[in-house]
């Protein structure tokens, strides 16, 4: 969603919207994929009227219609614990998605870790070392899906969890489709695998360089209403 669907003031644009509408009138599944939680993106679902399956958490959740709940996948406490604990180590600003809600430096409290229901994790790391050393140490555990929603940030899912396990989930269990038959979009690293395993796999003009040079396709900027040409041009195929 952010830095592909939405423009930089994180809005849908009106031509992107109107395009989305007329690909949903010729009976094409439009389903949002985000490493955003359920509470941050269902308005925009809603926005657009949309009926079909949603993955949020970066593959975490699978959602049958966007308020019907199809599949979680919970990270153990003690994880979560650690993950924690490299931000306290590192002093790096984090955030943590539970199904209870969103928490980081300024709601945590040790006693959400037995409370909760742990979806993703996070990391804000504008130093370059800095994210490379918490990035070795994730890594060092293990059993981690590490990507990124931008250059400065970290995203952490259980591992094997991550947007095309979530498609997947939704074209062989909810939709009935191959992934062949998939388009899939996207900007950042949390993209990377489902635009690898999509049919057409397409980059943004404002995406992250290996994504560029892993998609099918390079489309205008997320500014630029991107997903309107794909729309138009690949899906659609009006002039």
């Amino acid at each position: 969603m952010d830095g592909t669907l939405l423009t930089d003031d994180h809005q849908i644009s009106p031509e992107t919207e109107k395009w989305i509408r007329k690909a949903m009138a010729a009976g094409v599944h439009v389903c949002l994929s985000t490493g955003r939680g359920f509470d941050e993106a269902i308005s925009f679902g809603d926005q657009l009227g949309l009926k079909t399956p949603m993955v949020t958490a970066n593959g975490s959740e699978v959602w049958k219609t966007p308020h019907e709940l199809y599949h979680r996948e919970l990270f153990e406490k003690s994880i979560i614990e650690t993950m924690y604990n490299i931000a306290q180590e590192k002093k790096v600003w984090f955030w943590a998605y539970a199904v209870e809600g969103v928490y980081n430096e300024k709601n945590w409290d040790n006693s959400l870790l037995d409370r909760n229901q742990w979806i993703k994790f996070g990391y804000h790391i504008e130093d370059d070392e800095v994210r490379h050393d918490v990035l070795m140490q994730l890594q060092d555990m293990g059993g981690l899906e590490i990507t990124n929603s931008s250059p400065v940030n970290l995203e952490i899912n259980p591992k094997g969890i991550n947007k095309a396990s979530g498609i997947r989930m939704v074209c062989e269990e909810l939709l009935g489709i191959d992934m062949s038959e998939v388009i899939a979009v996207g900007d950042s690293l949390n993209d990377l695998a489902v635009i690898q395993a999509a049919g057409l796999g397409v980059a943004m003009g404002n995406a992250q360089d290996t994504l560029k040079e892993n998609a099918d396709v390079v489309t205008a900027s997320n500014n630029e209403d991107g997903i309107a040409l794909i729309i138009r041009d690949y899906i659609l195929m009006e002039e």
